[in-house]
Parts: structure tokens; sequence; C-alpha cells
């Protein structure tokens, strides 16, 4: 059993370290119980011998059953092809623990959303700013993710104290969040000596809709609806997530014509959307033409979808157990037909920008993003990936992407080039696993009943951005009592505060767009 050989190692780097409790849910999740004093310390023991940033931190509120909040914290082991979860209770009088994020920095931002949804104070934590709940709306005293949470609660409201860069020939800079264009709502405060930017803080949450909250009391096949609607540009991603965590619940797989369904569709969403972000890169340097060429691959594909599936951005399809998609010999012919077209487009348009020597001298060491940068504040997904660190939750847990021998990409300049890089060879690579997939179709349309069962379980997709996760709790009745959901932007958004320093505020965009995270999947 894998969590016993982690707790083994545990021992070596922790002797006094006694579990109360080590279970294996699933072959792919480890759950640790520990007491609350041990709980800081075990944490960071996983994070160094792993090693893994808080891919997960979270609370469940259980003080009507039990008198306590329930603390889970989220590791993955790459390596061991393993999710690990410490899990600790924490006292409904006593609502504290030690913060992590004093040792561990990709908890920050995880311990100041359970300080502010929950109350449950980090003890510690220099920074317990809310991220969602804008004290200029929300009241002091509102933890919205409570069971007994009443809306409209009356109490003071304050105002969000920025950090503030201060010297001679040190000035502010405030953007948005209302912004040109249809991007969404973000708050960019850069402090500049001159013209680089030496300190960039980011405000968002404008978007926040209390989504978790919206997953409760709803039945798991009503509320998969809701999960594809999180982050629209990635609404494959989290349906699929959703629907992975469902069918571990339920004791159900999908079947493999389904899976092979759900692969191509992946690929499909990863392609339009790094198509589109090649796009918006080549127009935030004036490169409209390339822009408006990746548009068009970008269109093309999404009209595939339509064609495929009824849905242009692939909603209303994926179910726990089945895909609601009636695939066919003649859909197979325009999938490859019209794939054929759009990567012979997509060469066009690559060698068009590798040719432009002032494109390439603007995405050239833009936004640098470090690797040892990016390993401290745990960045994932194709952000980290082009800063050098292997992570693809495609490769460490393949599935069919074994049997299509999926190749990793990797860049280590961490620069906007290295991101578009990166893209590039992503959309390559995910055109020539669809064309694997398909060869695996047999047209059948197997069902798969789904009997509704009480339990917990972990879900996980490498969306375009990065991992897609969904942690689900249920009741006997398949009532949802508790939904996490991280989606990469929550990891990348302080990224990209790091790679805009130095850099100067007309290239931001550039570096924005070379990450391109959701406002909407962060602001849940």
């Amino acid at each position: 059993m894998e969590e016993l050989k982690i707790i083994s190692e545990l021992k070596v780097v922790q002797p006094d370290f006694i579990p109360l409790e080590a279970v294996s849910l699933y072959p792919d999740e480890a759950y640790i119980k520990v007491k609350g004093e041990q709980f800081a310390d075990i944490c960071l023991v996983l994070h160094k011998i792993l090693p893994s940033p808080v891919e997960m931190f979270f609370a469940v509120d259980e003080r009507q059953k039990a008198q306590k909040f329930i603390l889970n914290c989220v590791f993955v082991s790459l390596k061991k092809s393993l999710w690990v979860t410490v899990s600790t209770d924490i006292s409904e009088n006593h609502p504290s623990f030690d913060s992590l994020a004093k040792n561990i920095y990709s908890a920050n931002f995880f311990e100041r959303e359970i300080y502010e949804m929950f109350g449950v104070l980090p003890v510690g934590n220099p920074d317990l700013r809310r991220l969602n709940l804008h004290d200029e709306v929300w009241p002091k005293g509102s933890f919205p993710l409570r069971k007994d949470f009443k809306a409209k609660q009356p109490g003071e409201l304050d105002s969000y104290k920025f950090s503030r860069v201060e010297g001679e020939g040190v000035f502010e800079v405030p953007v948005g969040p209302v912004h040109a264009g249809i991007i969404g709502p973000g708050h960019f405060r850069f402090s500049v000596a001159g013209e680089p930017i030496v300190n960039l803080e980011i405000r968002l949450g404008f978007t926040h809709r209390g989504v978790e909250k919206l997953f409760e009391g709803r039945a798991i096949t009503e509320a998969v609806k809701l999960a594809e609607r999180v982050s629209g540009d990635s609404a494959f991603s989290h349906s699929w997530a959703f629907s992975m965590a469902a069918e571990k619940i339920c004791g159900i797989t999908a079947p493999k014509e389904a899976t092979y369904l759900r692969g191509i569709f992946l690929e499909l969403e990863r392609i339009y959307n790094h198509a589109n972000d090649i796009g918006g890169i080549a127009l935030d340097v004036g490169f409209s033409f390339a822009s408006a060429y990746a548009s068009l691959i970008k269109e093309a594909i999404l009209q595939l979808n339509e064609k495929l599936t009824g849905s242009r951005y692939l909603k209303n399809i994926n179910q726990p157990g089945n895909l609601e998609a009636n695939f066919t010999l003649e859909k197979k012919i325009c999938l490859i037909a019209t794939l054929d077209k759009v990567m012979r487009d997509f060469q066009e348009l690559v060698q068009i920008l590798y040719s432009s020597v002032s494109f390439m001298d603007r995405v050239d060491t833009a936004g640098v993003l470090r690797k040892k940068t990016a390993r401290d504040l745990g960045i994932v997904g194709l952000a980290a990936r082009a800063s050098g660190i292997p992570t693809d939750l495609r490769k460490y847990f393949p599935g069919i992407y074994k049997e299509a021998k999926f190749k990793m990409i990797t860049q280590e300049s961490g620069d906007v080039l290295a991101r578009l890089k990166v893209r590039i060879q992503e959309v390559e690579e995910s055109s020539r696993l669809i064309r694997e997939f398909v060869t695996k179709l047999d047209f059948s349309r197997p069902k798969v009943k789904l009997t509704p069962k009480s339990g917990t379980a972990l879900g996980y997709i490498e969306g375009w951005r990065g991992p897609v996760l969904y942690w689900l709790k249920t009741d006997i009745n398949g009532i949802i009592e508790r939904c996490k959901i991280v989606d990469a932007s929550f990891h990348n958004w302080q990224g990209l505060s790091f790679a805009a320093l130095g850099n100067i505020i007309p290239d931001f965009p550039l570096c924005n767009k070379s990450f391109d995270l959701s406002y909407a999947g962060n602001d849940l």
C-alpha cells in the first residue's frame, strides 16, 4: 500500500509520528488522519519528501453532526501517482490551527480562503486579507461556507489594505478592475521606479459567485451542469474532473469508449484555447494579422465542436459514467478532415510568428518566471512546464494517455517565449493524441447505471491551463454536502505577479496573456 510506504518515510524523518488512521480509499488516494498538534509538522514533511506544493487545502463544516470543522490538506506524489490527504479535526469552540504558510508558501492563499469562508484562524499567517469577500461589501464576521450562514447579515464594513512600496521616485499605477475588451475584472496595482515594475499586487474576487455553496444540496446528476459553467473556457475539463469524483464515490468506471471520447474532447478544448492565446500574445505586440489568423483556427475548432456534440464549448455532454455524444463514422471523418486543415493552418501561423524579428524580440526574455520561484509559489500546469518543472497529470496519472504514448512538453527559460513554445508544441501533441484516440473507437454507446452513495473522492484532470481538481462529499442519497474546486488559475495568479517584475508596464498585457488565467475559475 502506497500510503504505508509514505508513513514509513514519515517515521524516518519524524520518528515520533504515530498516525491516528491511514487508509487508502481508492488506488490513487491515501488519507492520513492526524491530531491537530501534528498537522502542520506532518504537512511540512510531506511537502518535502514527496515533494509537492499544497494542491488543495480546505475546510468542511461538521458542527451540526460532530461539533467540529475538518481540515484537509492535499499533496500529490507524481512518482507514485498518488494523492495524499492529511486530515485533522478542529473543535468548533477553538476554530484555529497552526499556519502552514509560514513554511509552505503554496498554502497561503488557501489559508486566507479558509479564514474568510469558515472563520477558522490560521495562527501565525501574516496576511489574512480577504480574497473574494471584499471588505467594502461583506461585513466582518460573515463566513458563507458555514452551514448556518444567513445571507445579508449586518455588520461593520472595512476597506482593503494594499501593500505599498515607498521611496524616492516610486509611484503607483492602478489598473482595473474594469478593463477594455471582454476580459474579466481584476485590479492590478503597479509600483514602478522609473519604468521597471518593482511590485505588482493583484486583487481579484470581483466575479465571486459562491459556486461551492451552490453545489451544496444538489444531486450529482444535476450538479455536473453547474461544474461545466464554473469557467466557460474550461467547461469540459471541469465537467470531467467533477464526473471522475462522482464515479469514484459511486463505485463505477466510465466505459472505455466514453473515456476515449473524453480524451478527444479534452484535447480539442486544449487546441482552441492555445490557439486563442497564441493570437492574444500576437495582438498584444501589435501583430494583428497573426492574431486574426489564430482566431480563424480557434473558430474552426469551435465549429467542429458544435458538429460533433451540438455545443461549441463542449457543454451538456458529460455525465458521471456516461457521455451524451452520438459519435458516428461520419463524425470521425469530419473530425480528421477538419484537424488536417487546422494543423496546416497552424503550422503556417507558427512560421509567420517565428519569421517576425520584431515579434520574437518582444517575447524573448519578457516576463521571466524562474524555476525556483515557480516551485516556491506552487505554480502548476503550463506555466510550471514553461519554467522547467515537469508536471502534467496526463503523464503521471495516464490512463488512456499511456496507451497513446503521451509526450510531456517543457521549456526552461520561463519567459513569454517559453510559454508560447509550450502552447505550440502542445497543440501538435494534442492533434496526435486525438488521432490515436479516434483509432480506438468502436462507435458503441454503453451506459453505466449511477447508484447514489455516500462518500468522498477527488477528481482531477489536466486542463489546458493546468490541473482542475474537484473534491466531493455526498450523503447516502448522493446529495452533495461539500464541493471544493481548485482551478489552476488559483495557484498561478501570484506567478504572474513575479513574472512582471523588472518589465515595463506596456509589456504587462503580453506577460498577462502568456499566462491567460481565469478570473471566474479563481473567483469561486
